[in-house]
């Protein structure tokens, strides 16, 4: 590890176990992703200017100091929980070899900002939710589609999607009304199935119950209902008929 001998110095000096401490384990290699290979560095350069805290939980978005590293030549902050805008000021980083913000939850479009980057090698903005045309110009010339790959609403080279082309995959749907969505509901359990099941066990049901008043006892219900329905000029007294055939 490395730190900075006190503040108001700027030179940069490898820790050292204190001469009261028993037992101290040092680690003096460490592993970088740099431009997407992993390289282990037996020992750490005190001129090295990069940061890679990749494959973290780290949440919220990315800090716009992060311009204030003038002489940073790598940054990987992939593999996270970053969300929001990438920042423009990431493109007054003159000296940015390598930056890879890949698999995060990045919105927005890509700043133009950045391709004022002149000596960016290495690009992995993939797996994101990134929108818009590509910026084109200077380094961003040189990158290729695995360095987009996710992102489904980017557009314009080195995409085969063009910009301004509406995709019917990413139409938005009509939200439905509350009224639409209860009927959708009712409907989605009345099937012609149970319409014939119901039906069926009705009639034979019905069927029964008919044949079982009328073996029984006079159907008084069906009586009433009939004189109520049938005109009384159109009926013919029962005396009168027996007297006629008499």
């Amino acid at each position: 590890m490395i730190k900075l001998d006190g503040e108001d110095t700027r030179e940069i000096k490898y820790m050292k176990p204190s001469e009261k401490s028993f037992y101290i384990m040092y680690e003096d290699s460490v592993r970088l992703v740099i431009k997407g290979q992993e390289i282990e560095l037996e020992r750490i350069n005190t001129i090295m200017t990069a940061i890679d805290i990749s494959s973290n939980h780290f949440e919220g978005v990315i800090p716009k100091t992060l311009k204030n590293l003038n002489a940073l030549w790598l940054l990987n902050l992939s593999r996270n929980n970053l969300k929001g805008d990438i920042p423009m000021e990431l493109g007054q980083l003159n000296t940015l070899e390598a930056l890879e913000l890949s698999w995060n939850w990045l919105t927005g479009k890509i700043p133009q900002e950045l391709t004022r980057m002149n000596f960016l090698a290495f690009l992995n903005l993939s797996q994101n939710l990134l929108i818009g045309p590509i910026p084109h110009g200077q380094q961003f010339n040189t990158f290729g589609n695995d360095s987009y790959g996710g992102n489904l609403d980017l557009c314009g080279l080195p995409l085969s999607k063009k910009c301004g082309t509406s995709d019917s995959s990413h139409v938005p749907q009509p939200m439905e009304s509350e009224e639409d969505e209860d009927e959708s509901y009712f409907l989605s359990g009345f099937t012609w199935e149970s319409v014939v099941i119901g039906y069926s066990f009705g009639l034979v049901v019905g069927t029964v119950m008919w044949s079982l008043m009328f073996k029984y006892r006079k159907p008084k219900w069906f009586v009433e209902f009939f004189d109520a329905i049938v005109p009384h000029e159109n009926r013919r007294p029962k005396k009168k008929a027996q007297r006629q055939r008499t």
